[in-house]
């Protein structure tokens, strides 16, 4: 037994009753002798707790109001008296605004008038960013506008308080969950160091983030670490202390080193580097030379589609993690049958196994320039998972009859599959077939055979270029229900790939990698509404909101200065608006007006079905009125959550494992925050690591 209760070492010094205690420094000592580390965070750890209580004892004032009971706060929130909701600080206001966006307005159009404005940090109340909080709405002649400029200190409020229209204002009253994280910080120089107060082993540092405010630790290596980024945990902040109270946990590296500066990005934007645990990995099949990995004889609810259809990937070159796969063929009716065949993550991954609460809480892969942080563990995700050319895998598929003229759909059919794909091809291969140019067969190791194979050649040629004529027959389609022709768009909001001029092009033939993000977009299309219509209330959809006409304001300005009109009202009179806005001397007036148009998007964001009404489901950019994401299970944990929904709904409506609209829609938050980290983490990366 370890303990720090120096009685109860004490009493059991002699190993009494069968209990050997010691205290936590002698197990240290004892058991662990090498672990320095170990050692100075239980230090650190321990002089904080120490001088906690002795500032407590010492503290004659304080400097913060006393939080309410948790009792108290949840009867003000049922009763109306208080607000509930996540605090957000400005960072552009030097601490001084923050905002409480309140909880409960999901799907509502809210605006500012939606947040509560908290202002200065005394009305914060040792409530830090991200904290769930109680507030209380002061009276209307105490609300205030938000500060016009900027300021360092709360006594210059009154010199720079150019108010803008005055908001809801409110105080903290409480914190109702704290989201404290590991923050990396800076220690101050050693003439700071020394400003700071006689004890020296108490330092304030500076998080990088500086929604942060300063933290004080000890340590014994203030001096040392001044050159290095830090990562240090906040433990309390007490109602007497005008600073929260925290402990070393480990150095990054000197400031300015590659590697440190990465780390420190990962580390603030909660990523997970760790690797998968031996539980997680123990969840996992095997797949050696020894023992490979077959498809069982006992799945015989899935459709085998290995000996009947033509099955093929097309991906950028290099790609380890396909998650979808393609086919076409006619039916003896005469009709097109289209199928999009997607990774069967769900069936490795079983609800709220280790495997699965580890994706829950990743979300999603991270890429960077030159390496990679998984949402599952490498032998899903570049194995078994991956839908690689050659061999066996499970799929859950979305197959549709085609007319053979007209490309409008007849019947759909959803289900798990077996596959096969035969070839993995990659964009520049597949445009170069879709081209005529045959180069490929020779320099390609696994097309070589259809040198000889005119018949499978054919096939497969015909199946590319097939496949074009829908995907560009269903793009026509949304096109005149108002789609947007700004890829940067959806590469902005969904995949957080970032985008070009170059991609933001007028309408053209659909190159290959049009045709695929066609036939996905139309894939997540339907399966959304599949899952609408059987789980209305609980499932996980997409939406893409108008923007704010306000947000159109230099689109208009620079558009009119050229002598063009932009229409926005819709989406469809913005997207003929920006056809006709074509300048023949000059072809990058209309890419950086459609550049500027992406600018003025929403962010897109997922949700659940039962916090909103369905005139808001809408995907302003896609011009659908139902999306979802199915595509990319591999990589994205919204994917699973739909497989699960699309799977339950073609199984006669089984809710097993699914999700309340509660619980999905704070799921949904915790996904779109990390979509977002996600899609700042691609730009900071890769501004650092280029």
């Amino acid at each position: 037994m370890v303990t720090e209760k120096e009685d109860v070492i004490r009493r059991y010094s002699n190993e009494t009753e069968g209990v050997y205690v010691l205290s936590f420094k002698n197990y240290l000592e004892t058991f662990w002798p090498d672990l320095k580390g170990a050692r100075e965070l239980y230090e650190s750890v321990r002089q904080t707790l120490y001088e906690r209580e002795s500032d407590s004892r010492e503290s004659n004032g304080k400097e913060y109001q006393e939080h309410l009971p948790l009792e108290v706060l949840e009867a003000g929130i049922k009763s109306g008296r208080y607000k509930q909701g996540v605090l957000s600080v400005n960072k552009h206001r030097s601490q001084l605004e923050a905002f409480v966006r309140l909880q409960g307005l999901a799907g509502k159009n809210t605006d500012l008038q939606s947040d509560v404005l908290i202002h200065g940090t005394k009305a914060r109340n040792r409530a830090i960013h991200g904290d769930v909080v109680a507030v209380e709405i002061l009276p209307k002649s105490d609300w205030r506008g938000r500060i016009g400029a900027l300021c360092e200190n709360e006594a210059d409020e009154r010199a720079v308080d150019t108010q803008s229209e005055v908001m809801m204002t409110g105080r903290v009253v409480g914190v109702l969950q704290r989201n404290w994280r590991d923050y990396v910080v800076t220690f101050p120089s050693k003439e700071e160091t020394q400003t700071q107060g006689k004890n020296a082993q108490k330092v304030l540092v500076t998080p990088w983030d500086y929604r942060i405010p300063k933290i004080r630790i000890s340590t014994q290596q203030a001096e040392t670490l001044q050159d290095y980024r830090v990562v240090v945990r906040i433990d309390s902040w007490e109602s007497h202390s005008l600073y929260p109270n925290g402990h070393f946990v480990r150095a990054l590296g000197r400031i300015g080193d590659l590697e440190a500066e990465i780390a420190a990005i990962l580390v603030e934007n909660s990523i997970s580097t760790n690797p998968f645990s031996e539980a997680q990995l123990a969840e996992m099949p095997t797949n050696t030379p020894e023992n490979p990995w077959q498809v069982s004889l006992e799945e015989c609810n899935r459709r085998d589609l290995r000996e009947t259809h033509l099955v093929f990937s097309i991906d950028p070159k290099g790609c380890e993690d396909v998650d979808d796969t393609l086919s076409i063929r006619t039916l003896k009716s005469g009709h097109l049958e289209l199928g999009v065949h997607i990774a069967d993550v769900t069936h490795f991954v079983k609800p709220n196994s280790y495997t699965d609460i580890e994706a829950k809480a990743r979300a999603t892969t991270y890429y960077l320039a030159d390496r990679r942080f998984d949402m599952l563990p490498h032998i899903l995700s570049a194995d078994l998972c991956s839908l690689l050319g050659g061999v066996d895998r499970y799929a859950v598929s979305v197959m549709w009859e085609l007319d053979s003229t007209t490309y409008e759909i007849r019947r759909v059919w959803y289900g798990r599959t077996i596959i096969r794909s035969s070839y993995k091809l990659s964009y520049e291969v597949a445009q170069q077939l879709l081209d005529g140019d045959l180069e490929p067969l020779s320099t390609e190791a696994e097309l070589q055979p259809l040198i000889q194979d005119s018949v499978q050649r054919d096939r497969l040629l015909w199946a590319i270029r097939k496949l074009t004529e829908v995907a560009q027959a269903v793009r026509s389609r949304r096109d005149m229900h108002g789609a947007l022709e700004l890829e940067g768009v959806e590469i902005r909001v969904q995949l957080g790939e970032g985008h070009s001029i170059d991609d933001l092009v007028p309408k053209q033939p659909l190159q290959v990698h049009e045709t695929i993000a066609e036939c996905m977009i139309m894939a997540n299309h339907w399966v959304a509404k599949k899952i609408w219509e059987s789980f209305p209330q609980q499932a996980l959809l997409r939406l893409h909101p108008p923007p704010r006409q306000e947000f159109f304001k230099e689109l208009k300005e620079c558009a009119h200065a050229k002598e063009f009109s932009i229409d926005t009202r819709t989406n469809k009179t913005l997207a003929d608006s920006l056809d006709k806005a074509i300048d023949p001397s000059d072809p990058l007036v209309n890419r950086l007006l459609r550049a500027m148009a992406t600018q003025a998007m929403s962010n897109a964001q997922y949700f659940s079905t039962g916090s909103y009404t369905e005139d808001e489901f809408c995907h302003y950019g896609l011009a659908l009125d139902k999306y979802t994401h199915f595509t990319s299970p591999i990589r994205r944990y919204a994917d699973i959550i739909v497989h699960r929904l699309l799977l339950a709904a073609i199984s006669n409506g089984t809710k097993e494992h699914l999700l309340g609209n509660k619980d999905l829609e704070e799921l949904c938050r915790h996904i779109n925050n990390r979509n977002r980290v996600r899609c700042l983490l691609h730009y900071m990366l890769t501004f650092c690591t280029v």
